[in-house]
């Protein structure tokens, strides 16, 4: 396999852009290598500048559920731009979407639109904090939510990847307002409300984090943290960036039965398009200006085209539910192939796995939270990532990251996943072993 453009590329971008990556994670610094740069993608696959063919598991990290390229969500984004690409000004795609995002997540009664998940999780923290009128927050260690300054504590994904869990420039101010937590810890979570009586806004969390590999709530966990904030006057926040749309046509709620007081929502829900949404209950979301006093605004929030890619891809999926059991068959032949490779060679590996979400744990230990996360052999994760590149099969460049299946994998491309996944593996033996 040649690289030879994407490294040209990626040496010039250097002089650029800081560490040659408009997002930290894409520099491949966890797995050794340089990035690859990409020219064009269709369906399942991707194609880089030197034209090499990838089968795609990451999906532009989960928005592409239906593949890329979709025909019906590129129409309604070349419709769109022809009738302008911004307006600054209410649309009707934007009613459009916002009745169907609280037709189909259980926990939104009202919804605003923004940017990006990011701006999300900023957005639903302060409209928390404006409603309770209390100043604290609690996340789980692992649980990423953005770049805001109050999540970049033992953030997950994106700051565990490159080894600065606690990034520079958050004031101490602001760090104090934000507790931690361990995943699935019920009684620890108990234990901080306790120690801040009446200072705690929101508990905000990802029902089933991504940004740690995919890892699953233990059963009682989310309906602990329901009853506990309900007894404390706390808004349960849940972070659906990632699971929205993805794990059900309502998200991670739908599926496990918990509905939070508020929900951030990105990814899917812009068709690959950058946008994001929170939403939740009437009475917190009449906080929002200009109903009421917690202010949030944004210039290309309710983009039209962005709107116009969402508006469809959420459409689709409302359309067709049978979906949902199409990609959990995909992800779950995917992950039966990748035990029987386990059993064969006598590897004591972890899978992790809900709906179109899957992670392999280069540990022997369960994880179930970000300290058993961090227990895996990320150089072993390196090696089987270059060897699983070169073989065609394109995965995200971190072990703390989940993967995201799409619908419209084949069986063959599923096979070829499978046996890419048991050739790597054995390679990766070889070279421990010697």
């Amino acid at each position: 396999m040649k690289i030879e453009k994407s490294k040209s590329l990626f040496s010039r971008a250097k002089n650029y852009i800081p560490g040659g990556v408009n997002s930290p994670v894409r520099a491949f610094k966890a797995v050794g290598g340089d990035p690859i740069f990409f020219k064009s993608a269709s369906g399942a696959y991707m194609y880089d500048e030197d034209g090499n063919k990838y089968i795609d598991m990451i999906n532009s990290w989960g928005p592409m559920i239906l593949g890329h390229a979709h025909e019906e969500v590129e129409e309604a984004i070349i419709k769109a731009v022809r009738n302008s690409p911004s307006f600054g000004a209410p649309a009707e795609r934007e009613l459009l979407i916002a009745e169907l995002i609280c037709e189909m997540v259980p926990s939104v009664e009202r919804v605003r639109m923004v940017n990006s998940g990011t701006e999300a999780t900023m957005s639903a923290i302060r409209v928390a904090r404006g409603y309770t009128g209390r100043d604290k927050i609690i996340k789980f260690d692992g649980c990423y939510h953005g770049h805001g300054d109050s999540f970049l504590i033992a953030a997950g994904s994106g700051a565990m990847t490159m080894g600065t869990p606690n990034s520079p420039g958050v004031t101490a101010g602001t760090a104090k307002d934000t507790l931690q937590a361990n995943f699935n810890d019920l009684e620890g979570v108990k234990q901080v409300v306790a120690d801040n009586k009446d200072e705690i806004a929101a508990i905000i969390l990802e029902p089933v984090p991504g940004n740690m590999g995919c890892v699953l709530p233990q059963q009682g966990f989310l309906e602990g943290l329901r009853q506990l904030c309900d007894e404390e006057g706390i808004v349960l926040i849940f972070d659906e960036v990632m699971s929205g749309f993805r794990l059900a046509k309502g998200g991670a709620q739908e599926r496990l039965g918990v509905i939070p007081d508020m929900t951030t929502l990105g990814k899917i829900i812009g068709g690959g398009m950058p946008v994001g949404a929170y939403g939740g209950k009437k009475e917190i979301m009449d906080y929002v200006s200009p109903q009421g006093p917690v202010y949030q605004a944004g210039t290309l929030s309710g983009n039209p085209v962005a709107m116009a890619a969402g508006h469809t891809i959420l459409n689709y999926l409302y359309d067709h539910p049978e979906t949902y059991g199409k990609l959990e068959s995909n992800t779950k032949k995917i992950v039966a192939g990748y035990k029987e490779t386990l059993d064969v060679l006598g590897l004591d590996m972890t899978i992790n796995q809900i709906g179109s979400m899957y992670s392999l744990f280069f540990t022997d230990s369960q994880v179930t939270d970000f300290e058993s996360a961090k227990k895996c052999d990320t150089a072993a994760f390196g090696q089987y990532f270059n060897l699983m590149l070169q073989h065609g099969i394109y995965l995200a460049p971190s072990q703390f990251e989940t993967l995201f299946v799409s619908a419209v994998l084949s069986d063959e491309d599923i096979q070829d996943i499978i046996s890419a996944n048991d050739e790597c593996l054995r390679a990766v033996m070889d070279v421990a072993a010697n």
